[in-house]
């Protein structure tokens, strides 16, 4: 990638998509015929989540593209308070969001995934969560020695964005517990949101050279080109 895409990535997205918030990611699936109860007991706790956990659980039901069926997030305030005493007893007491191995629950779950990420501020996080119902979400593994530079793309990419109009992605990166690196999240009122409208390949094309690629038609194969495995997802807010 050039150069500039440093500069311009990081005037655009700094402020906006700074990795300082915590969060914590559940990826679930359920035991067959046994996601409608799942659901129930983690929107019972995400009712009460005042009483387990500091801040506001979403849940997200998968829709396409990937063998979980739900994923669960929710910002932590530090690792220091997260690992506490007092956190982890408030969140045993919950009926899903932390439950000791072989725990009742678990009949209910046929696979779960566990992650600590860095995400975005706060405050925009809890707004696009709360406005928009429907997420795209990609999950990547780089490949050997790709790391860095998969997340300068993830970057680059909501550069591009900047440049059609379109909403940028929240990018969260691994602090510890799964195999892949980062995903990220786009948000959108609806499909007919997430198609978009129509913008002219002169225009599209402007506005990845300007982000630092050899111009639209290239951006996927440069992604690839860092990818071990990727994931794709549509995904519906679980509405409380």
């Amino acid at each position: 990638m050039r150069k500039t895409i440093y500069l311009i990535t990081f005037l655009i997205t700094s402020s906006l998509l700074a990795q300082e918030q915590l969060y914590k990611v559940t990826l679930l699936r359920a035991k067959p015929a046994e996601l409608l109860n799942v659901i129930d007991i983690i929107n019972d706790d995400i009712s009460k989540y005042d009483s387990y956990v500091p801040n506001k659980p979403y849940l997200l039901r998968h829709s396409q593209g990937d063998h979980w069926d739900l994923m669960l997030i929710y910002p932590i305030n530090s690792l220091e308070d997260y690992f506490s005493k007092n956190e982890s007893d408030l969140r045993a007491k919950s009926q899903s969001l932390e439950k000791s191995y072989g725990d009742s629950f678990h009949d209910f779950i046929s696979f779960q995934e566990e992650a600590i990420v860095k995400g975005p501020d706060l405050a925009i996080f809890n707004e696009a969560f709360e406005k928009y119902k429907l997420f795209h979400i990609e999950i990547f593994t780089a490949l050997a020695g790709k790391q860095s530079e998969l997340l300068e793309q993830r970057k680059a990419e909501n550069v591009f964005y900047a440049g059609i109009d379109h909403r940028p992605n929240f990018i969260f990166t691994r602090v510890f517990g799964p195999s892949w690196d980062n995903f990220t999240i786009g948000f959108y009122e609806d499909l007919h949101d997430f198609a978009g409208p129509e913008i002219s390949f002169e225009k599209e094309d402007q506005a990845a050279k300007d982000a630092g690629f050899d111009g639209v038609n290239y951006i996927g194969s440069y992604l690839r080109s860092l990818l071990f495995e990727h994931h794709d997802t549509l995904a519906w807010k679980v509405d409380q």
